[in-house]
């Protein structure tokens, strides 16, 4: 898998420079028409940015286990939590997509909280024929409003986008088919580990990572937890919650070497609601004390 692709990132290698207000904490929302690129395959990789695409023609998109191929036109809904990627079927494609910053939306909620970003939920949409002008219009009503010197004008622009999330809620995902059972196995233990690991590393008492179960994996990767276990153990030799285990181990042992927080503030980092909860999974994992572990006392 790619590294994490940053939305500085897209703008280096799309466009070749940076625009001026990409300010990390402020929000950032751009529309683009990518016109004529030729057939091939987007890398699998994840974004920290979000992304709506109305393609035109045949799509194929890769994600968890899953391959989703889009009829003659589609919507496509990526966000930073799920990495993907698709192939474009045709010599040419003339798409057209917005993408956007979770800052962007700081004042009006949460927008992974938003029901088409939530765990479980398809990345493709079939857009019927008799949609696609409504949704082109969406489209075009952002590049007018981007170009135009109204105040608000990133005010009509959210709006728009929340018609393209209404817009496709109304409508049934494209039918995704299962790779074979060894393909699909890597994918997830792949896509497992790079969820996993990107929770790390902890920075400050205030972060908590959130993906602490195989449940919880399980959802974002849009699979039922038997599959999940099955993949991995298929993969790696270990469980599901052996490998959570183990990386949470590591980090513990790493925070309590290299920082002054105390052991109920990594607890709390690392996803224990009960100090005594971690307490105990230390204990299991180190056969000591996070405290002697500290003092480098082995008992």
């Amino acid at each position: 898998m790619d590294k994490l692709q940053t939305i500085e990132d897209f703008y280096r290698q799309r466009m070749d420079w940076l625009p001026e207000n990409l300010k990390k904490g402020i929000g950032h929302f751009n529309v683009f028409r990518s016109c004529d690129y030729p057939a091939g395959t987007v890398p699998y990789s994840r974004k920290d940015y979000y992304k709506i695409s109305l393609l035109r023609g045949p799509h194929r998109v890769h994600y968890a286990d899953k391959t989703v191929t889009s009829g003659k036109y589609a919507l496509m809904f990526s966000n930073p939590m799920i990495p993907y990627n698709f192939e474009r079927l045709d010599k040419h494609q003339k798409d057209v997509f917005c993408i956007f910053t979770e800052d962007f939306f700081s004042q009006y909620g949460t927008i992974r909280d938003y029901p088409i970003y939530k765990p479980g939920n398809a990345l493709v949409y079939d857009l019927p024929e008799d949609k696609v002008p409504e949704t082109e219009a969406i489209f075009n009503r952002m590049f007018e409003e981007l170009n135009s010197d109204y105040q608000y004008k990133y005010d009509v622009v959210r709006g728009l986008v929340f018609n393209l999330i209404h817009l496709a809620m109304k409508m049934q995902p494209a039918t995704a088919s299962c790779f074979t059972a060894s393909t699909g196995m890597a994918r997830v233990a792949s896509i497992f580990a790079e969820l996993l690991e990107r929770q790390f590393p902890i920075e400050s008492p205030g972060q908590r990572m959130k993906l602490r179960s195989p449940g919880d994996f399980s959802d974002q990767l849009s699979i039922h937890v038997n599959h999940l276990n099955r993949s991995l153990k298929e993969v790696t030799g270990k469980t599901t919650s052996r490998l959570i285990a183990e990386r949470i181990s590591r980090e513990a042992g790493i925070l309590l070497r290299h920082t002054k927080w105390s052991i109920s503030e990594i607890a709390y980092c690392l996803g224990f609601d009960e100090l005594s909860h971690f307490i105990r999974f230390f204990r299991k994992n180190f056969n000591q004390s996070p405290n002697n572990f500290r003092k480098g006392q082995f008992v």
